[in-house]
């Protein structure tokens, strides 16, 4: 299991914000083929405008989800993975976005 420390020092790992970016869009843009809701629509638009901001949220709340797991599984996840994680983050996240 990763250390609270750990989990934020892999808040500024380029290659997971890099992979979780990626991962934001593709999450994103499956949402809005299937019949998105308004305010998925609305968070879809500000991923798009704003992926810097929205991918470090999205990390923070994988690895607040993933918290169990040790660093290197975290940074050893493949992309099928992260893409998983993220899609199953993406609800919390348009809450939180909506909720502001």
């Amino acid at each position: 299991m990763a250390t609270l420390q750990e989990l934020k020092g892999l808040m500024t790992n380029s290659d997971l914000q890099e992979k979780v970016i990626a991962a934001l869009f593709i999450a994103v843009q499956d949402r809005l083929e299937n019949t998105p809701t308004a305010d998925e629509q609305k968070y879809a638009g500000h991923v798009f405008g704003n992926p810097g901001s929205e991918s470090t949220k999205a990390l923070a709340s994988i690895l607040a989800t993933n918290a169990t797991l040790s660093v290197s599984a975290i940074t050893g996840a493949s992309d099928v993975a992260i893409v998983a994680v993220v899609a199953s983050v993406l609800p919390t996240l348009v809450v939180a976005f909506n909720a502001t």
